[in-house]
């Protein structure tokens, strides 16, 4: 696509190629810089969204604001479209994140028929193909736009529980570079570090720590993939007190040193 306009931003990836080059790229929790709607055709799995783990299966839309921390299992099985809206979209989308179960058959029809009109034109050469791909983009935010104004409510309104989790993933998300510790982001939150990992396990499964090290994780094998940034500057901004302490880290959890990950093709 030639860089012309918002269209030029965005990206429509299948499902499947997020994966591509690891895993650790979709399951780890992270946030990025742009909405992102992932709909999935095939297969299931589970979603963590803000803390808060759901399972998914086929035909879910799931809408993702950016700055929000999510991760999200992709197997063999699972497949699907993303969309990426880019930094400063054009049109409408919700502020808070949705899972939408989507089962009448002409809806999701209706949504495929969108996708597949914009893959052609982003992949097309014809004259004013970026505008047309902006007016599908236009499409896909009405229908999903529809589709949140006619869903079931919640059953009830998140727990308290959840809602702490969700006020830790937002803070984790602006601080996970800080070298704050669960302790730290508990008393920030005013609550034990007990309560908070209750909490983190209730509503994703997981606790506190272990939100906490994916983030940081996930972070530092961006860094290593995406930059030539030395391991030791690496590690001192993400907040690690030494080079050594952060390798140790990083190995236990993927079961490489930083420079072997680095290596890897």
């Amino acid at each position: 696509m030639q860089d012309l306009s918002a269209a030029s931003q965005m990206r429509l990836v299948a499902i499947p190629r997020l994966a591509a080059g690891g895993r650790w790229r979709v399951e780890a929790m992270r946030s990025i810089s742009e909405p992102m709607f992932l709909w999935f055709t095939k297969g299931q799995g589970r979603i963590t969204i803000a803390g808060v783990t759901r399972g998914y299966t086929a035909f879910n839309a799931i809408f993702i604001p950016a700055g929000v921390m999510h991760g999200f299992e992709v197997g063999p099985q699972v497949f699907g479209s993303a969309i990426f809206f880019g930094r400063n979209p054009t049109v409408a989308l919700p502020t808070i994140p949705h899972h939408l179960r989507i089962r009448e058959t002409h809806l999701q029809q209706e949504l495929n028929l969108i996708l597949d009109a914009m893959q052609r034109e982003i992949d097309s050469d014809s004259p004013a193909h970026e505008r047309a791909t902006q007016n599908y983009l236009g499409l896909a935010s009405v229908w999903l736009e529809r589709q949140i104004s006619r869903a079931e409510p919640e059953p009830k309104r998140p727990d308290a529980a959840r809602r702490l989790v969700a006020r830790y993933a937002q803070l984790l998300e602006r601080e996970f570079r800080s070298g704050m510790g669960v302790a730290d982001f508990a008393a920030a939150l005013d609550v034990t570090p007990t309560h908070l990992t209750r909490c983190c396990k209730q509503a994703s499964g997981r606790p506190a720590s272990a939100l906490l090290h994916d983030r940081l994780i996930f972070e530092a094998r961006r860094l290593l993939t995406e930059t030539d940034l030395p391991v030791g500057l690496i590690a001192g901004s993400l907040g690690f007190t030494s080079p050594a302490y952060f390798t140790r880290a990083f190995q236990h959890q993927v079961g490489k040193s930083p420079t072997a990950f680095r290596r890897a093709p």
